[in-house]
């Protein structure tokens, strides 16, 4: 049987040192661009698959990051993992996938799972406003990152690094853009208050309608915790209402499928009876038919940004630097929201 392959095999045929291999399969500094591509060549060429085991006992590693998330089932997450993935594969690190559904206990529970089996570090997007699961993170010095949300507690604020949407602008954005098309009566699809997505996209989206002269009907405004199923059941509470609201701005995509079910199940049309608008633009929000407008966070660039500012922590490249990456949302029209009709009236 056919011994695989090694490092000095490599070293041996690019004729270079084994260092130089090292180097050129890390992606480190230290070689030159064309030894770098000529080693990366021989090693696809023979096979080369690095022996972690005997990697982690000489660097004391694992080369291996946890993620924890809300509900793989949502399709935002999978488009996130993916980002993250992606970068960690590139940069030689393997990723090991928690969900909580959205609970803290099951969080705290992944962590401890997770650091029990020697991962590196953690990226969680599942912190609320003020996780009290993080905080002993911060205390042990031990290497995180957290993406989609962040904690708003003012005593860990500086000591935390994160890639967020610009959430504020999201929630603002959403209502003016759904103004400008004619609707005074807007609803309010929620996720949950105790995070920072819900709170700062709900917080601004009411500073829209006051900015328009829009009435503040706090009836129209239904946390659902980012679940479909809720946001269909809090959908079909409002379209039965004596004042019903003419559009939906719901806080993710995942709900706002939801609320398409409910409109279409009452036998109303969309755009023309209700508006929609989500957030997140996932993959299904482009499918003929669903048309979903929604705005758009990139999600494969939010989460190789995270890995990368995780792996860097994990390395000491920038241990003591706090990073604090904000993306900006963007407005993808597509039939839902109505703007075919007859584009914007004011």
């Amino acid at each position: 049987m056919k011994q695989p392959s090694t490092i000095k095999d490599i070293a041996y045929e690019a004729k270079v040192s084994a260092t130089a291999v090292s180097l050129a399969l890390n992606n480190k500094a230290g070689v030159s661009e064309k030894t770098r591509k000529k080693i990366i060549h021989i090693a696809k060429r023979l096979n080369y698959h690095p022996n972690f085991a005997a990697k982690s006992l000489i660097s004391k590693r694992s080369y291996t990051i946890g993620l924890i998330l809300r509900n793989i089932a949502d399709p935002f997450f999978p488009e996130l993992a993916l980002g993250i993935e992606g970068k960690g594969t590139e940069l030689g690190y393997n990723i090991l996938l928690c969900n909580t559904d959205g609970k803290l206990e099951n969080e705290k529970r992944s962590l401890d799972s997770l650091r029990a089996k020697g991962v590196d570090g953690v990226i969680i997007t599942t912190v609320t406003i003020d996780d009290p699961n993080i905080k002993q993170l911060i205390k042990e010095r031990f290497p995180f990152v957290l993406i989609n949300r962040f904690s708003m507690d003012p005593a860990i604020e500086n000591k935390v690094d994160y890639v967020v949407l610009d959430n504020y602008a999201c929630g603002y954005d959403g209502v003016k853009h759904l103004y400008r098309l004619g609707h005074d009566r807007i609803a309010i699809i929620a996720g949950s208050m105790n995070t920072s997505t819900a709170s700062m996209r709900t917080e601004a989206s009411m500073k829209a309608m006051q900015d328009y002269g829009i009435n503040v009907d706090t009836k129209l405004i239904a946390e659902c915790g980012y679940s479909r199923d809720k946001a269909y059941d809090a959908a079909i509470r409002l379209l039965t209402i004596k004042n019903p609201p003419t559009a939906f701005f719901a806080q993710d995509d995942y709900m706002a499928i939801g609320v398409r079910e409910a409109v279409i199940n009452r036998g109303l049309r969309i755009p023309e009876d209700a508006a929609l608008l989500g957030v997140d633009d996932i993959e299904m929000a482009s499918i003929t038919g669903v048309d979903l407008s929604t705005i758009s966070q990139k999600k494969f660039e939010m989460g190789a940004l995270g890995a990368e500012i995780l792996i860097n922590k994990i390395e000491k490249t920038d241990f003591n630097m706090v990073n604090k990456v904000v993306l900006e949302p963007k407005l993808i029209i597509r039939k839902s929201c109505g703007h075919y009709l007859n584009g914007y009236i004011r």
